[in-house]
């Protein structure tokens, strides 16, 4: 469980810099130069990140089981892994319905996903991982509207049609990871 802890406060803590150092970050960016500190902040991201895999991995090991999710929970786990995926689309389709109105999907898509997750599993290396992120998420989404007011930032229209491109790219790639992926990368087959 350390490693998994260590890498979650690296990756979110590097992550989380916009929430509770913006004006750092500006001198930060001013001082060492855009490529240096998105270089630092990626090799720092990708450390964190081999951390959480690697530690999640031996926490699944030997787990410690918090509570049993019943199965109604489960079902309403892949409703919402499908939500989170048609948020995430969304956050790189212009002129979406869903960029116009909720304005940080991406963010929203990682909050979504990781509620899903707490739902159906009760383990507590889940909990710590989903938990983890779900908190960042709830903070990020926070501060980016806030920032949003103070700089005035205006998003755009919408469109049928890019919304509809939306949730299909959504939904496909929900369904390639569902049913292919998550197996090959997780080890574990949401739908048998």
């Amino acid at each position: 469980m350390t490693y998994l802890i260590l890498g979650l406060v690296i990756f979110l803590g590097v992550h989380s810099v916009r929430i509770v150092a913006n004006d750092w970050r500006t001198q930060r960016l001013q001082q060492m130069g855009e490529a240096a500190y998105k270089g630092l902040y990626s090799v720092a991201s990708v450390i964190g990140f081999g951390l959480i895999v690697w530690g999640f991995g031996l926490a699944r090991e030997a787990p410690v089981v918090v509570w049993s999710p019943p199965i109604p929970l489960r079902h309403a786990s892949s409703l919402l892994t499908l939500v989170a995926f048609v948020l995430l689309a969304a956050a790189y389709v212009p002129g979406n319905m869903f960029k116009a109105r909720l304005h940080h999907p991406m963010v929203l898509s990682v909050k979504t996903w990781a509620l899903a997750h707490l739902l159906s599993n009760g383990y507590l290396a889940h909990l710590v991982l989903f938990g983890a992120f779900l908190v960042w998420a709830v903070l990020d989404f926070i501060a980016a509207r806030r920032r949003d007011r103070a700089l005035g930032t205006v998003y755009g229209p919408s469109g049928a049609g890019r919304t509809g491109i939306t949730v299909a790219l959504g939904f496909a790639a929900w369904a390639g990871f569902a049913f292919l992926g998550h197996g090959l990368l997780i080890g574990i087959r949401p739908f048998g």
